[in-house]
Parts: structure tokens; C-alpha cells; sequence
């Protein structure tokens, strides 16, 4: 299975980007970062993190969208730095626990130990946060989506704030002018909050984070009139109205859940988004028109999400003397 995913998509994306020369605008922003920053002190790296996500993404394919949530909910809170993946100590409370990452963030184990592969063969040498960065990539690319060259030379941070994951992660209820405004505060635009919320094309959410537009859409006690009605009954049968099924899982894309397609901006012109978040895209024009554009193309939607995904991957790094090296992803050296 895991084959035809990689062959669905992956080759028409690799000779359409490798056909039009990547240029990524952000190096000379973090001129210390480099492609090759690893090449002679970790020669084997890419391979590494490679066969580490294949291997966890051949036992569990949920694991690639994991691995690029988490990706995502690292950088978006005080910058790149793998502060999403450090456990609470006595002098702070990290954003493991944080309401968006708690009971529902994962991979964690996957970037653990390809974190303990890299340091046998390389220790002291690579951040967890460049290995977290390569492992989104790796896992887009898995699943059938674009390959993108991934700047490396990132240092981790040596502290995580809860509350700040709380407070600067999106949420799938907020309106979408608040989400807007989060992104253009990491220095992304409009045109980033579509691309990036294209990664919903793979994956699952639980029931509690849209249950609303099923049963009491915003406090009118119907469902949220913009959901299609056979994609209602289908949510209605998976997430019931009761507690009890607030941690079910509904997939995100339920046209092709495992494959990173351009299936996502279907679902939205024909309004079965899950998340209001996604569906929201559809009501102003400016973004409505970009969500058309990438419906009907998906190449346009490889290449704009590959140059989104090297503008996350460069938010607030940490280079030169700034952070630490981890030993291990989970807590800082002593």
C-alpha cells in the first residue's frame, strides 16, 4: 500500500518541482542555515530520518500526519526549536500537556528514536528540531506528496512554555480573521493559512473539535447549515451527541485520508470540510479563490505547499551559539 501511495503522487511532483528550480527566499534570512550544514559531520543523516519514518509509517500510516502536526505545532509556538518535544520539569510546564497537543499529539517516539540512531553514529552533532523538520518532509513525501529541500543547522531550545502553545496555536473554532492573524504574526500571509491548511489532506480529527457544526452550530441548536448533508448523517453516525464519543476519530479528507492529494480544496468546494477552519476558507473571496485554484490544480498545490512548508520551517530558529544540541529530544542536557 505504502508503494502506490509514493507512486500516486510523488513522481509527477518530483519532475514538475525539479523542472522548476526551487528558490527558497528565506536563506539569506537565516544565512546560517545551510542544505548541506550536515553533509561532513552527519553523511548519513537524511538516510537516517528517512528509514525512520518509513519504518513507523509501515506499521502505522496515521504516523505522517502526525509527524507533520507536530512539526507544525513546534514551529508555530516561539519558533522551531523542538520545544513541543520536551516533558515538564520543575522550572516549567511544557506543551506536551497544552489543550491543542494534549491526548492527541503524536510521533513523538518516532523522532526519539531516530534521535538515538543519529547520536550512534553522530553524537552531539544533529538538533532534534532539524530531525523533527526532515521527518515532516519525510512523511509529506510518503504519503504521496512533494519532496522540498530542507535547510538545516537549527538548534534546539532549552525551555517550552504551555501556555504559550495554548495561546499562539491555531484553533479549528476561531474565526478565520484570528487564525490569519497568528500566521502573519510568524511572519506568514493568506496565502500560507490555505496551503498549510492543505495538510489536511491527511489524517484524522476527534469528534470534540467539530461537533459543534453537527448538532448546535454556534448556539442555534442545528447543524452548521454550510456542511453538506450526506457528509452530516455520515459525522453524525461517527461522533453521536453524547461525551462518550468525543475522542472518535473522523478523517480530515475522507476522500482519500492516507494520500497527500489536492483532494483536501475538493471537499471544500463541494462543502464537506470537517473543521469549520477549513470550511471557513470558502466564505471570502480571496481565499475561496485560491481553494478553486487548488481543487483543479494539483500541481500549483505541490509546489505553493512545498514553499509554505520551507517558510514554517524557518520561523524563529535558534542558530550559532543560541540553544544546545539535546542528547535527548525529551529533555535538555544537564
Amino acid at each position: 500500500m505504502g508503494h502506490k501511495l509514493f507512486s500516486y503522487f510523488t513522481l509527477p511532483f518530483l519532475v514538475y518541482l525539479y523542472l522548476i528550480p526551487f528558490v527558497c527566499p528565506y536563506h539569506s534570512a537565516n544565512s546560517q542555515l545551510d542544505y548541506r550544514f550536515y553533509d561532513r559531520s552527519c553523511p548519513r543523516l537524511s538516510s537516517m530520518v528517512k528509514y525512520g519514518v518509513w519504518a513507523a509509517y509501515k506499521n502505522d500510516i496515521r504516523i505522517a500526519a502526525s509527524l507533520l502536526r507536530l512539526h507544525f505545532h513546534d514551529c508555530f509556538v516561539n519558533g522551531c526549536d523542538a520545544s513541543v518535544l520536551l516533558d515538564d520539569t520543575e522550572d516549567f510546564q511544557g506543551e506536551k500537556n497544552a489543550f491543542p497537543n494534549r491526548n492527541s499529539a503524536r510521533g513523538y517516539e518516532v523522532i526519539d528514536n531516530i534521535k538515538a540512531d543519529v547520536e550512534r553514529f553522530c553524537p552531539s552533532t544533529v538538533s532534534c528540531v532539524d530531525i523533527l523538520t526532515l521527518a515532516a518532509r519525510e512523511a509529506v513525501v510518503l504519503s504521496g506528496g512533494p519532496f522540498w529541500p530542507v535547510l538545516l543547522g537549527r538548534r534546539d531550545g532549552t525551555t517550552a512554555s504551555q501556555q504559550a502553545a495554548n495561546e499562539q496555536l491555531p484553533s479549528p473554532i476561531e474565526p478565520m480573521e484570528n487564525i490569519t492573524a497568528k500566521f502573519t504574526s510568524k511572519g506568514l500571509d493568506l496565502k500560507d493559512v490555505v496551503v498549510l491548511s492543505g495538510a489536511h489532506t491527511i489524517g484524522y480529527a476527534q469528534c470534540f473539535t467539530f461537533k459543534r457544526r453537527l448538532f448546535n452550530f454556534l448556539g442555534t441548536g442545528r447543524p452548521d447549515p454550510t456542511l453538506d448533508a450526506s457528509a452530516l448523517a455520515s459525522l453524525q453516525s461517527m461522533c453521536p451527541n453524547m461525551d462518550s464519543s468525543n475522542s472518535n476519530l473522523a478523517p480530515l479528507d475522507s476522500a482519500s485520508t492516507y494520500r497527500f492529494d489536492n483532494m483536501y480544496y475538493t471537499n471544500l468546494v463541494n462543502n464537506t470540510g470537517l473543521l469549520e477552519s477549513d470550511q471557513a476558507l470558502m466564505q471570502d473571496p480571496k481565499t475561496a479563490a485560491m481553494v478553486n485554484s487548488y481543487s483543479t490544480n494539483p500541481y500549483l498545490f505541490g509546489n505553493d505547499f512545498a514553499t509554505s512548508m520551507a517558510k514554517l520551517g524557518n520561523i524563529g530558529v535558534l542558530t550559532g551559539k543560541k540553544g544546545q544540541i539535546r542528547k535527548k529530544c525529551g529533555s535538555v542536557n544537564l
